[in-house]
């Protein structure tokens, strides 16, 4: 399959998962956001210490901030990532105990410009849909790409979604590295060497 071929079966692809994300009433939202959270704490091990990296949600994206909660009143260090620019990997801010954030575009909010960095040993990520080989589409802007190419380690990659988000299959790249987990409303699923 050529790039451009991939990349119209990726453009298609987005707005049918968008369709189907958009689709879901906010009580369907609210409650999914709370069992994958419950999902997650039941069935995902973290090292004590252990980065993660979580997101501040936008549009109709899975809500994390029942896990952002949890995590933080256990005292597990979260970066949140910020937007630098278009072509540049995200920075992954520390977000401490009790700070305040900040709008970072996109409708998102991220530690203050002067939060310490942190490389995450797990990567919480949003997605727009996932395959049964754990294959994550997202926005098609190669944020996380560009992040995860210039890590010193290889993180665990985490998706949260909606189960109606899940996709027959999507072409993957050289650069899509997949998920090693996803974590719905009906539980997790492992993928590859993570089962």
């Amino acid at each position: 399959m050529a790039d451009d071929t991939i990349e119209n079966a990726k453009a298609a692809l987005r707005l049918k998962a968008l369709a189907a994300r958009a689709a879901l009433p906010q009580g369907t939202r609210t409650e999914a956001a709370q069992a994958v959270a419950e999902h997650f704490f039941n069935n995902i091990e973290l090292a004590s210490g252990a980065v993660v990296a979580a997101y501040w949600r936008i549009r109709d994206e899975l809500d994390c901030q029942p896990i952002l909660v949890r995590l933080m009143d256990s005292f597990q260090p979260v970066v949140l990532p910020v937007v630098l620019g278009p072509e540049e990997a995200l920075e992954m801010r520390v977000w401490e105990q009790g700070a305040a954030l900040y709008p970072s575009g996109f409708g998102t909010l991220a530690p203050a410009e002067l939060a310490p960095q942190a490389e995450p040993d797990v990567v919480l990520m949003p997605l727009l849909g996932f395959d049964r080989l754990g294959t994550r589409l997202g926005y098609g802007g190669g944020y996380y790409d560009r992040t995860l190419a210039q890590l010193t380690k290889r993180p665990r990659l985490i998706g949260l979604a909606f189960a109606a988000q899940e996709l027959d299959a999507i072409p993957r790249e050289a650069h899509d590295i997949p998920l090693d987990v996803v974590v719905t409303e009906t539980g997790v699923r492992h993928f590859g060497s993570s089962q």
